[in-house]
């Protein structure tokens, strides 16, 4: 991926750099790999919000994207690597022998033309190829995994990302995830080997609202900025500091620096180091 940076003809365009999309091989997506995406706005089923700042947007397909990629030992080629706008990674349209089309998160090095499998045993260690981590040797890069053996990858997608392999002992392999976190996975679970593509994607400037209207998100407006009945922080004459211990939602509630992660979570025994905190303390 190349970031475009303009020229400042305008206030818009001085803050704005965009992808350049030179590293696609394809435009249009593959027609039954796609699905209509309905929008909710940020509303539930009874029609409140309770997402806010969401509304608008571009239309858009979803491309059913394969995380499971359960067809072991059987090479797939790489037709095309393509733009999904559900995500800021590229993704890989690959044809296995039999024709059958799927599309896969890709890795940084894959292009056209390239085959990739997936295998419950040791395979070639290579970008786009998927295996259990116990196979895995220690010290590689990978994404795409899985938490539960079977279930499908959930960890470690977005553009860029890759977690390293620490360690294999016992039943479980330790992991240091792309937050610095250290935790044990199955080691039964599958994972794809390399990193997530599209790493530029993070110094993407959006540069003006109009842009994220497009993206769907509507304007935020500050609490400081409300009056005292609709929002704790409202009210005050000129720019007020929000006058209390701690900044608070619209509904009172503390919004920053609260733990939200449950209290003896079953999955609290596999995590080995936290991530760290990046909030300095006064």
């Amino acid at each position: 991926m190349a970031i475009k940076i303009y020229k400042p003809t305008t206030p818009g365009r001085r803050q704005t750099s965009v992808d350049s999309f030179s590293d696609l091989d394809k435009k249009r997506p593959e027609k039954k790999l796609v699905t209509i995406k309905k929008r909710t706005g940020g509303r539930n089923q009874s029609g409140k919000i309770t997402v806010r700042h969401r509304g608008g947007g571009a239309k858009q397909y979803y491309r059913m994207i394969d995380f499971h990629r359960e067809r072991f030992d059987q090479p797939a080629t790489v037709e095309a690597i393509e733009y999904d706008p559900n995500r800021n990674a590229r993704i890989a349209l690959v044809t296995y022998e039999d024709g059958e089309k799927r599309y896969i998160i890709a890795p940084g090095q894959l292009k056209a033309g390239d085959q990739v499998v997936s295998s419950k045993q040791r395979t070639d260690i290579k970008p786009g190829n998927r295996m259990p981590l116990e196979h895995v040797p220690l010290g590689m890069e990978v994404f795409n995994i899985e938490i539960t053996p079977g279930k499908g990858a959930q960890l470690v997608r977005s553009a860029g990302n890759t977690a390293k392999l620490m360690a294999v002992e016992g039943r479980y392999a330790t992991l240091r995830m792309p937050s610095g976190e250290v935790r044990m996975i199955p080691r039964g679970s599958m994972a794809t080997i390399g990193q997530v593509s599209n790493a530029d994607a993070m110094h993407i400037r959006v540069g003006k609202a109009g842009r994220m209207r497009h993206m769907g998100v509507r304007p935020t407006v500050r609490g400081k900025a409300m009056n005292p009945v609709d929002h704790p922080h409202g009210g005050g004459e000129g720019h007020n500091p929000i006058g209390m211990k701690n900044p608070k939602t619209p509904w009172g509630k503390k919004a920053l620096g609260v733990l939200t992660r449950p209290r003896n979570k079953y999955s609290d025994k596999l995590i080995i180091r936290r991530r760290p905190n990046k909030r300095k303390k006064k």
